[in-house]
């Protein structure tokens, strides 16, 4: 699988970590930066990575570097920063941008990169980390077919499906619809629980009816069942993080000019379950919210 291609990694968090275990594992030659935790990029050095000193360094070496770190401001702040990509940028270079970023953040910086002649790509990814480590992501690609074709052998180290969406941007904006009908389902479930629960509706007998019909879904499988035996870490996504997305997609739905008054909703509930102390945990903590405002009990704990 692996070619002549040399990779860049910069964030090797939850995500990042199981895809850049497996393009060294496949054979890519890898350089990755430090972390605040050191955990991940010691893993990877004892499989084969390289650490490298900074983002510039990393542009002026490699042939394609990753990000995959937070959202719009950790991008920017990888690619302008003192040593940071732009200041490594050169011709040929690909960049290839796997964050859940804001669209008109992303062309603004690929037309950056663009005038030292490199190019940007958006890979935002779906699943989860555990999918990372198996190399069974879903990717959603926004590039030109002709840059899509050079970093799709790359990206199929770690992914599973891979979408070529549209052009630059596509995969940004795609990601945020994905994430939006995600964090929305999780709302309406936990809602749902609650309610459930508060008018003492038996909650084994709630997961069992709707897992049959056909408002089943990933999401309620990953969230329902495993909440009535006391699990909230089965649905790995971080509750502040779908806060941003869920930001980001009301951004770009006022950008457009789109009345998005069901993602408005979404994102308040999860603005009141960080508020609420839950921020720093999964997503299906939006149960545990439910309990401390309605005074019900959901998770079996």
């Amino acid at each position: 699988m692996a070619s002549s291609q040399r990779i860049g990694f910069i964030g090797v968090g939850m995500m990042g970590h199981g895809m850049a275990k497996n393009l060294v594992t496949k054979g890519f030659s890898v350089t990755v930066l430090g972390h605040r935790n050191r955990a991940p990029v010691e893993d990877l050095v004892k499989l084969g990575a390289k650490e490298g000193k900074n983002p510039a360094d990393l542009a002026r070496n490699c042939d394609i570097v990753f990000i995959c770190v937070t959202g719009s401001p950790q991008v920017e702040e990888t690619v302008y920063k003192k040593d940071g990509l732009l200041e490594g940028a050169r011709d040929g270079l690909i960049v290839v941008d796997t964050s859940t970023s804001e669209p008109d953040t992303t062309l603004k910086i690929a037309a950056d990169l663009k005038a030292r002649g490199t190019t940007l790509v958006d890979a935002p990814l779906a699943r989860t980390p555990k999918e990372a480590e198996e190399g069974r992501l879903n990717v959603m690609v926004g590039a030109d077919p002709a840059v899509f074709a050079k970093i799709e052998p790359v990206l199929k180290a770690f992914a599973e499906n891979i979408f070529h969406v549209g052009p630059l941007g596509a995969g940004h904006k795609l990601k945020l619809i994905n994430n939006f009908l995600a964090m929305g389902q999780a709302a309406l479930i936990a809602e749902a629980m609650a309610m459930a629960a508060k008018v003492g509706v038996d909650l084994d007998a709630f997961v069992k009816v709707v897992g049959a019909g056909g408002v089943n879904s990933g999401i309620f499988q990953m969230m329902a069942p495993p909440a009535l035996k006391g699990d909230l870490a089965t649905f790995k996504f971080g509750l502040s993080n779908g806060q941003k997305d869920l930001r980001y997609y009301t951004h770009m739905a006022e950008s457009a000019g789109f009345p998005a008054f069901l993602g408005e909703m979404v994102h308040q509930i999860f603005v009141q379950a960080s508020l609420a102390g839950f921020g720093d945990k999964f997503v299906p903590s939006l149960l545990e919210m439910q309990e401390k405002v309605n005074g019900v009990k959901i998770v079996r704990r």
